[in-house]
């Protein structure tokens, strides 16, 4: 298992917030230009939408991995590895088509590792302020994340979005330099202390019931949020609202996120068994009639607003409220990194093909209602399924 030393780097809280910092934004930051870059590329813009699928894909494939590379290389020499992957990634996309694929993968494969390890990190070091140290990094992550959205289109208007990419390097490659002292911190690096008795002894983490619904709802929390980024639009304007007004609630949610990411893990690692069931059963039911709301639409203003509030509240808690309970639900960083790799795999697969499967539905039924009440079931089996995780006390021991 990771060995769990108390002492650390003083840069190991920067290195946290930066990299939570770049957790989303060199993939979150494009969609907002794909237009540009289709028309600087000569292709069509229809072509240059998986790029927005690509890592999540990586994230599904790869999560699963990290804990495996943690334990060869140690926590820190990780991070900095994928923060190298995740530069080099983020440059070669402004090269060529082909390496816009590449590097885009590159980023996946990179952020799947760190969002896997970052948990395992707070859990390490921060055993008694894990859910202070998680608001932490999941505010700069959201923070990040509705600062590149905005700005992306304004500043490649200005610029190019060569220029625009090159910029987003520049922001990784001083997130690695803040994080490298804490890989020089030698004694304070994980290393692996694996005996034959622990490969004998511990049961694969595939076989806990109570992770299998962890990584259920991590997947379904992930598509509730997902489906209304990459289909809301589309619904309102369908409605009878502007293109322009439709695409306001995309910073709308974004922005919803940071008082959220920021309160909400401390709330949870106060709260007991119980009283994280009413919170976190709470959120999942706004976030249901949220989506019933869709159910009868309606091609007002306000009626967009409150479906993008209700959805909005109840995805922005209930991911912050996931990477705390990664950390409650353990009993050490080892533990915490492979139930975290399980439940983002698992999640992130789910999270990759939902829209996929929710935009193909519509061709079939020319309907949005069969599909918005398949969701609805599926939300409501997700609440049930979190209200039974949460009354354990741990997952893993």
């Amino acid at each position: 298992m990771l060995k769990n030393n108390k002492n650390h780097s003083k840069f190991l809280v920067p290195g946290i917030i930066v990299v939570g910092m770049v957790l989303r934004l060199p993939f979150t930051s494009i969609p907002p230009i794909l237009g540009n870059i289709a028309r600087s590329l000569h292709v069509p813009v229809s072509s240059l939408g998986i790029l927005t699928t690509i890592p999540l894909l990586a994230f599904a494939i790869f999560s699963v991995f990290a804990p495996k590379v943690a334990q060869k290389l140690g926590l820190e020499r990780a991070f900095t590895l994928m923060l190298g992957l995740l530069i080099i990634g983020s440059f070669i996309r402004i090269l060529n088509t082909p390496l816009l694929y590449i590097g885009t993968a590159c980023i996946g494969v990179a952020i799947a590792h760190m969002n896997v390890l970052l948990p395992s990190v707070i859990r390490t070091y921060f055993p008694q302020k894990v859910g202070f140290m998680t608001s932490i990094f999941t505010f700069s992550m959201m923070l990040a994340t509705a600062i590149g959205a905005a700005l992306s289109a304004p500043i490649t208007a200005v610029t190019g979005w060569h220029t625009f990419i090159i910029l987003l390097t520049v922001l990784l490659i001083i997130a690695l330099f803040v994080w490298l002292p804490n890989q020089n911190f030698v004694h304070n690096n994980q290393t692996t202390v694996k005996t034959k008795s622990e490969n004998v002894l511990k049961p694969s983490i595939w076989r806990n019931k109570y992770a299998w619904l962890l990584l259920f709802f991590s997947g379904v929390q992930s598509i509730m949020f997902y489906i209304l980024l990459a289909w809301g639009p589309t619904m309102a304007v369908q409605t009878g609202l502007s293109a322009s007004t439709a695409s306001l609630f995309a910073g709308l949610n974004s922005l919803i996120g940071l008082p959220f990411a920021l309160f909400i893990p401390s709330i949870v690692a106060r709260l007991d068994s119980g009283q994280r069931q009413w919170l976190v059963g709470t959120f999942s039911i706004l976030g249901t009639l949220g989506y019933m709301l869709l159910l009868f639409p309606q091609g007002t203003f306000t009626y967009w607003l409150i479906v993008n509030l209700l959805i909005g509240v109840g995805t922005s808690a209930l991911f912050p409220y996931l990477m705390t309970t990664l950390s409650l639900k353990t009993s050490n960083a080892e533990q915490t990194a492979r139930l975290s790799g399980m439940a983002q795999s698992g999640g992130y697969l789910l999270a990759a093909t939902g829209p996929l499967l929710f935009g193909y539905a519509y061709g079939w039924f020319h309907s949005w209602i069969p599909q918005i009440i398949m969701l609805i079931i599926l939300f409501i089996l997700m609440t049930i399924a979190i209200l039974i995780v949460e009354n354990q006390d741990k997952i893993l021991d």
